[in-house]
């Protein structure tokens, strides 16, 4: 006996494994004849019968409706694929009629159908495939795919898709028949964090669909409860989108912090010298796109050097040639450095032309975090306020910790004297131009991923990057990001209160009380130059 067993038992084993892997064909020509013929209203309803049953075998039939390749001949239907013909419901091959006449879906119907797909991609293994579905399902609700979405909710096992899931069930039994049922519906729409939620609960208060008193108090409540869930991303949003301005700002402070702050140079071209770094990175670019189209995604990677660089040899260039010559005249230095941006310009309108340039974002900076509904957090800007701190930590390092910083500090303090010890400071005033200026092309690199490319880029930011080094207090590394961090938080604040205009304006006269009633900044220099 147990012989026999040991011989059956694999024979028996293998038999289920082929009856598990033939396909199975719930899918009846009764059904693809009622969604294939007749009006649409008739067709609609037995298409969301068939999409209720969530049977996988629906959805290549529903496909070729899509795509026009279905045909009617009598109580038969077929798809017809170049030159093959199969049943609809058996998928036996066959010979196309004479009499089978093509079927045509009107818009309505295509929408219908559609929307049935998505929810039988709703049992997909595919979880991206899954996350598609329910977000093209939530574009096209309809009461017909309740029992799909119930069926889904089931079997579903990802958080997130199914706290979406339960949306749209609550959001489709709003309109029940029952107010009991509606009641219900509109309780568990509290809990939700979704703006499609807060637009389904105005409209329904506001339609006057709804008659139940009961019900209707419930639904405000719950609006209100989601409005304020929903505030939270409004407030967050704010404060990440002032951080992402501030981190900008410190960006293009930074270099200026240094030929400003440190050397005492009002440089009105530094924000051309952010420009050169932007169109440094345009070229990095275009040579990876020509050159090397695997690594495209990684140009940014070969962009911040060489964007550092070239506003480097331009800032080294413009100190030996016309900058040395003006230290201690402040007015010719502003009024030259102004003529070097206009010649700055006007050279890149030459070269470039005067439209703005496209800079892509690699994929790994496309996108962004989606924290909750109403709240995104974009790749570029997260990977920007990086950025920023990385290049101050190395600012500070330099300036404080390094052989460089000891000579740039120590001819700041006192020019006579470290020049009497043995430093060239006229080397020491080119390389910390250029380190100024290199800086200054960082910031254009990052801003290349934000915003576009052109002649003008720099003229928006120099004005703010004065404020912020004159707010924080010359020479100050820690009062520039303090300045910087609060100037694009209060930009944003006052913008959401009284516009873009008006808020510019706000703050620049906030920053000129402040001035007054503190003019060394928020950190003054600690004792004092040995000149003075």
């Amino acid at each position: 006996m147990n012989r026999h067993l040991r011989i059956l038992l694999p024979l028996l084993a293998a038999a289920l494994a082929l009856l598990a892997a033939l396909p199975a064909r719930a899918f009846t020509p009764a059904q693809a004849l009622a969604i294939a013929a007749g009006d649409n209203d008739e067709r609609i309803a037995a298409l969301q019968s068939a999409a209720a049953s969530a049977d996988a075998s629906l959805q290549p039939f529903l496909e070729s409706l899509l795509a026009d390749e279905v045909r009617v001949a009598g109580e038969r239907v077929l798809i017809v694929r170049g030159a093959r013909v199969t049943d609809a419901a058996s998928g036996a091959e066959t010979a196309l009629p004479t009499d089978a006449e093509e079927v045509v879906n009107s818009n309505r119907m295509r929408r219908e159908i559609e929307a049935a797909l998505a929810a039988l991609k709703l049992f997909s293994a595919d979880r991206a495939e899954r996350a598609q579905a329910v977000a093209n399902l939530r574009e096209n609700l309809d009461a017909g795919l309740l029992p799909a979405i119930e069926k889904a909710l089931r079997t579903e096992t990802d958080s997130r898709l199914r706290a979406q899931l339960e949306q749209m069930r609550e959001a489709l039994l709003l309109s029940a028949p029952e107010a009991t049922r509606r009641l219900e519906a509109a309780r568990a729409l509290a809990a939700s964090s979704e703006t499609s939620t807060r637009t389904l609960l105005l409209e329904r208060l506001a339609e006057d669909a709804e008659t139940d008193a009961a019900v209707r108090a419930q639904l405000k409540k719950s609006l209100a409860a989601v409005e304020s869930r929903l505030a939270w991303g409004d407030r967050l949003g704010l404060l990440f989108s002032g951080a992402s301005l501030g981190s900008i700002l410190l960006l293009v402070a930074l270099g200026l912090a240094i030929t400003y702050g440190l050397m005492g140079v009002i440089n009105m071209a530094h924000g051309e010298l952010m420009m050169i770094g932007a169109y440094a990175t345009y070229l990095v670019q275009v040579l990876f796109r020509e050159h090397l189209p695997g690594l495209f995604d990684w140009y940014v990677v070969a962009a911040i050097p060489a964007s550092f660089l070239a506003a480097a040899l331009v800032g080294a260039a413009l100190e030996r040639s016309v900058i040395r010559w003006l230290y201690g005249r402040p007015l010719e230095t502003l009024l030259a450095t102004w003529g070097i941006s206009l010649i700055l310009i006007q050279a890149v309108r030459s070269i470039f032309g005067a439209q703005n340039v496209q800079v892509e974002n690699p994929s790994w900076l496309s996108g962004g975090v989606q924290v909750m509904s109403n709240l995104t957090l974009p790749y570029n800007r997260i990977a920007i306020l990086a950025f920023a701190a990385l290049v101050l930590v190395g600012v500070a390092l330099l300036i404080s910790r390094t052989r460089l910083g000891l000579f740039v500090r120590g001819v700041t303090q006192n020019r006579r004297m470290a020049s009497c010890v043995g430093v060239n400071t006229a080397r020491v005033d080119t390389y910390a131009f250029a380190l100024g200026a290199g800086i200054a092309g960082l910031a254009g690199c990052a801003l290349s991923q934000v915003g576009n490319v052109g002649p003008d880029l720099g003229q928006g930011y120099i004005v703010d990057s004065f404020m912020v080094v004159v707010t924080g207090g010359v020479g100050q590394l820690a009062g520039t990001v303090y300045a910087a961090m609060g100037l694009g938080l209060i930009n944003k604040l006052l913008e959401g209160w009284s516009g873009a205009v008006l808020a510019k304006i706000t703050v620049l006269v906030l920053i000129v009380a402040f001035i007054q009633k503190r003019p060394q900044g928020l950190f003054a220099m600690k004792g004092r130059s040995a000149e003075a």
